[in-house]
């Protein structure tokens, strides 16, 4: 009864709680094995105490956050690009009215400001788009390796319980005794 020493870290809902393995608080940190032969209850502060287990990393994991990240930084920067060129498009455009209608200096002042109004507005909202959307670290699920001795011990007690499971059964079926003699001595 053996499984590998890597274990996800998973969040349950705050009505499933259960304690602790280590300490007995409530707590809605599980974690489990890829093959779910073992899991168990633990704080996560437990999870920070390099006593008691250690992170993981996974490196493909992390290069391809950072590759999809450095894409939408792209993607946005094209974007004020060409919002940018598309501006300068329309202020050649009116500086072209401009010039033919010399008369309307009203109008030009008119227009001058609605651009500056413009301006403001555009500049304001691609900052609140960047901060509105910033990559949370709890994307991906963390994986753990325990030291040896928790190690050794969740191996025992799957052991135990599967030796105890195994007494219940012989216990049930009535084989397991001996029967009672059926011959006068």
């Amino acid at each position: 009864m053996s499984f590998p020493n890597v274990y996800t870290h998973r969040k349950v809902a705050e009505t499933s709680a259960k304690s602790c393995e280590i300490c007995f608080k409530p707590s809605t940190s599980v974690l489990i094995t890829d093959d779910s032969k073992d899991w168990f209850y633990v704080c996560p502060a437990h999870l920070k105490d390099k006593g008691f287990c250690t992170p993981k990393i996974d490196h493909a994991a992390i290069e391809a956050r950072k590759k999809k990240e450095l894409e939408e930084e792209i993607e946005r920067v094209k974007k004020e690009y060409e919002e940018k060129q598309k501006k300068k498009k329309e202020k050649e455009k009116e500086k072209d009215d401009k010039e033919k209608n010399k008369d309307g200096k009203d109008d030009a002042n008119k227009t001058d400001n609605e651009e500056k109004d413009k301006d403001k507005t555009k500049v304001e909202s691609p900052s609140q788009g960047a901060a509105a959307s910033p990559v949370s670290e709890d994307d991906e699920p963390r994986v753990f390796e325990l030291k040896e001795t928790f190690y050794q011990q969740r191996i025992n007690k799957k052991r135990q319980a599967e030796i105890a499971k195994r007494n219940r059964e012989r216990l049930r079926d009535p084989s397991y005794f001996p029967s009672v003699p059926k011959n006068l001595p």
